[in-house]
């Protein structure tokens, strides 16, 4: 597949997931060639590809650990070879265990941090060699790290993580003309967020925000084509697109 001339190229980590995905679908309508990244679901990565490719749009499914350096060398590999460069990078790529401190299986912290951090350094890695002039670098954070609450510290903590990584990595990039975000949503409507929360539980989590509703996978796109795309001179700062929750 090559690429179209003049469209600009964007991998998303974690493309088949529910953020992911949306992702993919409003960059794709922003005229982007895409790279959908899976780690386990190839299936349905391939199948969100199929979806993007007959309705006209291009894409490709890449796979790999993010924490594996060479998985992820291999995966821009894949994404330069099929278009030619790569532009914007989205790492949506994550993890979230909720546990109290006291309470928390230091595996699954180190399982987090291998995941949300090291993956997030090593694609942030990659991201800074390869993304060309002009380009843009999009981590993920969570409006836990502003809200604090009860079980979500392991998460949390590691997301903090990816923030300075992030706004460091900007300053990093001096004269190169590559921003680099991160962006930190709230309560967010996907199929991992509602798994396992009753109907008055959700009500409460909805109700936290003053626009009283969930934000939608949609509305964290919005967020990511603007800093993509036009958001020039927003530069390593992270967006907290959480209706006001925090």
């Amino acid at each position: 597949m090559s690429n179209t001339p003049g469209s600009r190229v964007a991998l998303v980590t974690g493309g088949s997931g529910g953020i992911g995905q949306s992702v993919v679908e409003r960059l794709v309508a922003d005229g982007f060639a895409v790279a959908v990244h899976y780690a386990g679901n190839k299936q349905k990565a391939q199948t969100l590809v199929e979806k993007v490719t007959t309705s006209g749009g291009q894409a490709i499914a890449v796979g790999g650990d993010v924490a594996d350096e060479n998985a992820m060398a291999s995966a821009f590999d894949a994404v330069e070879q099929a278009f030619g460069g790569v532009d914007v990078v989205v790492n949506t790529a994550g993890i979230m265990i909720l546990s109290t401190v006291a309470e928390l299986d230091l595996a699954d912290l180190d399982r987090m941090h291998r995941t949300n951090i090291r993956g997030s350094f090593v694609v942030s890695q990659q991201a800074a060699k390869r993304v060309r002039s002009g380009g843009a670098i999009i981590n993920f954070s969570t409006s836990q790290t502003r809200m604090q609450h009860p079980t979500y510290a392991p998460y949390a903590a590691s997301k903090a993580a990816v923030e300075v990584l992030t706004l460091v990595l900007a300053r990093e990039l001096r004269g190169k003309d590559i921003t680099v975000n991160a962006v930190a949503p709230g309560p967010t409507a996907t199929a991992l967020f509602l798994e396992g929360k009753d109907q008055a539980t959700i009500d409460r989590l909805a109700g936290l925000a003053p626009l009283e509703r969930l934000g939608t996978p949609e509305d964290v796109a919005e967020t990511v084509a603007h800093l993509a795309g036009p958001a020039r001179w927003i530069n390593g700062q992270t967006i907290f697109p959480n209706g006001g929750i925090a």
